[in-house]
């Protein structure tokens, strides 16, 4: 079995090792091709404008291990296609590898609006290649894409050696995508034009350019007439499931231990399920197991006396019974008391958050979750969600609070900006408290925080406008308080401006602590959101076009809880993928 993926630049470890067995694969695969051209293959994905053609690499990995690849060129001014390399790694030729490869090129090719796709193809006429197994292995590569309808360009003096006596000069091949569209001659001078000056820049001297330039004179171009493939349809473009369009799903599989059943307690299992339920339904999700993390990555954000009292206390409660904290160190915080259930105040920013037998276990577990749908974009998803519960964001760095424990997107988050700067946007209702204060005085991790201003709103203490950071975090803090009532309309506005400041910060990952609690009648909050908003909500954030990790919030009322999720996540994964299709 095998994945295949797009891998978009060369920062991620996962995409740096891919990329090595890609250029492993040209040296054992392609002899003659120079180390330059195999080693500029992660300046070609960086830097598009240097290379006149926008490289984009496919892989197809079992496991971590590259089975093939297909590097294309794309020239958005003139809408084609050049499929540079295709090749599976040696030993690991069949099991469709390269079907799979060229079907997948063949779907970007159509997605892009590109008229088609240009290859070249060693020949398999005797009088250009005297070679006769090069000859059967070159008849065997024409034959395989004349299946899909490609077949080489006619009466042009393209396959022209470059130099006299030159062996195996090599024919172009146009793939039309099945669409039986006629191709002009202007258009196949311009392509062929920008493949001789781009691709082969330095190489092909002018005259021999001009040459082959002037041979094309039929219009429409012709193409060479079928010779393998006389009686099988051509095969049509289809859709090939890619990783990177897949929404990595981990679901915290444990949350239900985790069940306060006392009347009025919001913060209840059926607002997975309800969520699940409905997501589900758009066949964009990749359902992943929770792996096991060590506490280390908790006690990276939370301090560690505060970790270690909630373990404790958690495992001295009796099953089925609760602690609320009732008393706080409002004059003393540095002497906590001796007894356990009074010391929750000392670690507690309210009387509503209860501490029994599981909140710990669900909360490392809901960690887990988030930590594991880091590592999905780390492997090569775009996008991914943690669907856990208890929530976290109002978790600081020695404090719980506001149904939250342990913070799972500053985990995360903190987990990601090891390679690279992180943006953290809190969309929840509520203020992210505990996010702002884990990084208000770093500068690698950006916060923002859209929410109901603490004049009215939980937490009530931050969330205020000028807070923005302290020391070398100063100006890294964004906090955007809005009005008790507002429109969708408004929010929107809002959100435009904060996604401007995080396009300005210039991050490689994006964090998104996903609130569904704006909604309409939602018990905790004032603001009035249909799912059609949470969908444009969601195609704004995706529109960043960010490695982005989602992990689940607050929102409280189960009846459109669901189909809320679904929406955002709709609109998310539309703008990330805009040409895509189901």
């Amino acid at each position: 079995m095998f994945a295949i993926r797009r891998i978009y630049d060369c920062s991620i470890p996962s995409d740096q090792d891919a990329l090595g067995q890609v250029q492993e694969i040209l040296r054992s695969q392609f002899p003659l091709l120079s180390k330059e051209d195999i080693e500029r293959i992660p300046d070609q994905l960086r830097d598009p404008l240097k290379h006149r053609f926008r490289a984009i690499l496919f892989v197809a990995e079992d496991g971590r291990k590259v089975k093939g690849f297909a590097l294309v060129l794309h020239a958005p001014d003139l809408q084609f296609l050049y499929l540079e390399f295709i090749s599976a790694a040696r030993l690991r030729t069949g099991g469709g590898v390269g079907s799979a490869l060229y079907e997948r090129v063949r779907e970007e090719a159509l997605q892009l609006g590109c008229v088609g796709v240009f290859f070249e193809c060693l020949p398999d006429d005797p009088a250009l290649c005297r070679d006769p197994e090069v000859l059967r292995q070159n008849a065997r590569r024409l034959a395989f894409y004349e299946r899909y309808g490609a077949r080489p360009i006619a009466n042009t003096r393209y396959e022209t050696p470059l130099r006299p006596g030159d062996e195996c000069p090599p024919y172009l091949v146009f793939d039309g995508l099945g669409r039986g569209a006629p191709l002009s001659r202007s258009r196949a001078v311009a392509v062929v034009r920008a493949i001789l000056e781009r691709q082969y820049k330095g190489v092909c001297p002018p005259e021999y350019n001009q040459m082959i330039l002037e041979s094309f004179r039929d219009d429409p171009v012709g193409l060479r007439e079928p010779r393998y493939v006389k009686k099988e349809p051509v095969i049509p473009v289809r859709r090939v499931p890619s990783l990177e369009q897949r929404i990595a799903l981990v679901v915290n599989d444990r949350h239900e231990i985790h069940h306060v059943r006392e009347r009025g307690y919001v913060e209840a299992p059926v607002r997975i399920r309800s969520i699940l339920r409905e997501i589900e339904k758009t066949g964009l999700f990749d359902l992943r197991e929770p792996m096991h993390f060590s506490e280390r990555h908790i006690r990276a954000v939370h301090d560690a006396d505060f970790v270690e009292y909630l373990r404790r206390v958690c495992a001295h409660v009796e099953p089925g019974q609760s602690v609320y904290p009732y008393v706080f160190p409002l004059r003393n915080a540095a002497r906590p008391p001796k007894e356990l259930p009074i010391r929750a105040g000392y670690y507690c920013i309210d009387t509503f958050t209860p501490l029994n037998r599981n909140a710990y276990l669900a909360a490392k577990r809901a960690v887990d979750c988030a930590l594991t749908a880091a590592e999905g974009i780390l492997r090569g998803h775009r996008l991914a969600y943690a669907l856990v519960r208890p929530p976290g964001h109002h978790a600081e760095r020695r404090v719980f609070g506001g149904f939250c424990y342990f913070n799972s997107s500053a985990v995360a988050a903190h987990y990601l900006s090891r390679l690279g700067k992180v943006a953290v946007l809190d969309v929840d209702y509520h203020h992210g408290n505990g996010t702002q204060m884990i990084f208000y005085e770093r500068s690698d991790v950006f916060t923002a925080s859209l929410h109901g201003h603490p004049r009215f709103a939980y937490p009530y203490f931050s969330g205020f406008a000028d807070e923005k950071g302290a020391g070398p975090g100063e100006g890294y803090n964004l906090n955007v308080p809005l009005a008790e009532h507002l429109s969708p309309e408004e929010y929107r506005e809002a959100l435009s401006d904060v996604l401007k400041r995080i396009r300005r910060f210039g991050p490689r990952f994006l964090v998104v602590a996903l609130g569904l609690d704006p909604a309409k009648g939602d018990p905790t909050g004032t603001w009035e959101f249909t799912a059609r908003d949470f969908a444009a909500n969601g195609r704004m954030i995706g529109s960043l076009g960010l490695p982005t990790l989602v992990v689940q919030e607050g929102g409280y009322r189960t009846r459109s809880l669901g189909t809320n999720a679904r929406n955002f996540f709709e609109g998310l994964w539309e703008a990330a993928f805009p040409r895509a299709q189901r």
